[in-house]
């Protein structure tokens, strides 16, 4: 197996980090659903391309400068694991305190284009804080530091994340009405989603803490 290729519980693991990530609400999926009820799903599709390339980014600048992190200041890789764990648990406390996890946009007067619907979606994760705050403290969990394939692991994935996610958020543009209409007006089901994402954020900040404490 290459070496750039991460061990397969560390991929399995990922992977179900990767899927809940992808169907926790925030503006990105509040965009795609926007795009998709108001204007059809060209618009919603491209605006889910464009966010997906903005993670590209992310995720290489974070695959990067990680690795470079990881020879140059052990300790700092340290205290980035402790914060991403710290991190994990703030968005568990979040999802407990949120009354509702997306907001629909209101109909703009004159329709976008499917351009301006896919560089919507590019914005929507490069200017958000949250992404690269996730990104640069999230995927150091999965790496150890004196890996010397480091940099390759966190691009592979990275590019796992982008492979489970896609046909997530697709399937969540095809059934935009529907997820529309429960996630929106149903407080009950607002609730239960936010409450599963606290439980599951919680997990891994845990985990993360207990393995970095018994080092």
């Amino acid at each position: 197996m290459p070496s750039f290729v991460p061990d397969l519980p560390v991929m399995l693991a990922f992977a179900v980090a990767a899927i809940v990530l992808a169907i926790t609400p925030g503006p990105d999926m509040a965009l795609f659903i926007s795009r998709t009820v108001n204007y059809g799903r060209a618009h919603g599709i491209a605006a889910v391309l464009g966010a997906l390339s903005g993670l590209v980014v992310h995720i290489s600048l974070a695959a990067f400068g990680i690795s470079l992190l990881l020879v140059a200041a052990p300790a700092a890789f340290f205290a980035l694991k402790v914060a991403g764990a710290l991190y994990l648990a703030f968005l568990a406390i979040q999802a407990i305190r949120a009354s509702g996890g997306l907001t629909i946009a209101e109909k703009a007067r004159r329709a976008p284009t499917v351009t301006q619907s896919y560089l919507t979606g590019v914005g929507i994760n490069l200017t958000n804080p949250k992404v690269v705050l996730f990104f640069v403290t999230f995927l150091p969990q999965f790496v150890s530091r004196t890996d010397p394939a480091a940099s390759g692991k966190l691009l592979f994935l990275g590019a796992e994340f982008l492979v489970l996610s896609l046909p997530i958020v697709v399937a969540i543009v095809l059934g935009a009405e529907w997820i529309a209409g429960i996630l929106l007006k149903s407080e009950l089901a607002q609730r239960l989603l936010n409450w599963s994402f606290a439980a599951v954020f919680a997990g891994f900040a845990v985990a993360i803490l207990a393995v970095e404490g018994r080092r």
